[in-house]
């Protein structure tokens, strides 16, 4: 099991980079960031640009993995995303992971004043999206005409570090999504079930991970791909409200979570207030207890 940390960016200036060093630091494998504009309680509250943010990260961490949690097609042309992307590879030496989502309701789907997707369309927009972001960080120029994008003679040189591109980690909880995982991805990543974790139903939000680990091995048998080679990360703050009240605490539920074949985990970095607020000396105790798995 890998242990990686979710780091929100409202971290304004020179203290952005601080951080992301205490994540590498405490020896977490992985460090991610919301690919928001703005987010839910934290919209009136200091919030940065996510691609931004990491590139600051890239540049002060040696070994941390870094990537979006997840990017969205909301406010993104894939063209510049790949763009995005393949250049943090290039900054980060080989360690970044281009996380995708299909986008949920919210702010971030209205910001561009567009009109409000169906459940299919945005399915559709989603698998045209990571089809093209594939092509441009395999192929140094790329022409594609589509029902959602086009791109023209688009360049990705020098292209990625990592071959044949940049990872990707596709957040999906549907059969359409989750074939998408299988099809494309290095890594499959839920965020549990949001009602579970509002009614904070501990038994709940891991049958709901049973059951969506069932469907993707269905998602993979269509594939024609072995379930065996697709990680599965879980946002453990999105399942329980305190992953980390206690090192034992932590350490059981990364253990029920790797029971159910979950290869990676991420949790919140405590903020003082709000949205995943927490103690930071508890979060440092069962990281360090954790972290080296």
């Amino acid at each position: 099991m890998r242990l990686g940390g979710l780091i929100l960016p409202e971290h304004p200036g020179p203290r952005a980079p601080q951080v992301w060093q205490y994540a590498e630091q405490l020896g977490l494998a992985h460090a991610w960031t919301y690919d928001h504009l703005s987010w839910r309680t934290l919209r009136e509250s200091p919030w940065f640009e996510a691609m931004t943010t990491l590139a600051s990260a890239a540049a002060v961490t040696r070994t941390i993995g870094l990537g979006t949690l997840v990017a969205s097609p909301h406010f993104r042309h894939p063209v510049l995303c790949a763009k995005q992307a393949m250049t943090l590879d290039q900054l980060s030496g080989g360690r970044f992971t281009l996380g995708l989502g299909a986008g949920g309701p919210g702010a971030d789907a209205e910001v561009l004043g567009t009109r409000q997707l169906s459940q299919s369309e945005l399915a559709d927009r989603f698998e045209e999206f990571t089809r093209l972001c594939d092509l441009l960080l395999r192929a140094p120029e790329v022409t594609f005409h589509g029902r959602w994008y086009d791109a023209v003679d688009a360049r990705s040189l020098p292209g990625c570090v990592q071959r044949p591109r940049l990872p990707f980690a596709v957040a999906a909880t549907g059969p359409r999504g989750m074939r998408l995982a299988a099809r494309y991805a290095a890594t499959w990543v839920t965020v549990g079930d949001a009602r579970a974790l509002e009614e904070q139903d501990e038994r709940a939000a891991f049958a709901a991970l049973r059951a969506q680990s069932g469907r993707l091995a269905a998602a993979c048998a269509a594939e024609g791909r072995d379930p065996a080679t697709l990680r599965r990360l879980a946002v453990l703050s999105r399942f329980v409200p305190d992953p980390y009240s206690s090192p034992g605490r932590l350490a059981e539920l990364l253990g029920r979570l790797a029971e159910l074949g979950v290869t990676d985990a991420v949790i919140a970095l405590p903020r003082p207030d709000g949205v995943f607020a927490g103690d930071r000396a508890a979060f440092e105790r069962a990281v360090g207890q954790c972290s080296g798995g």
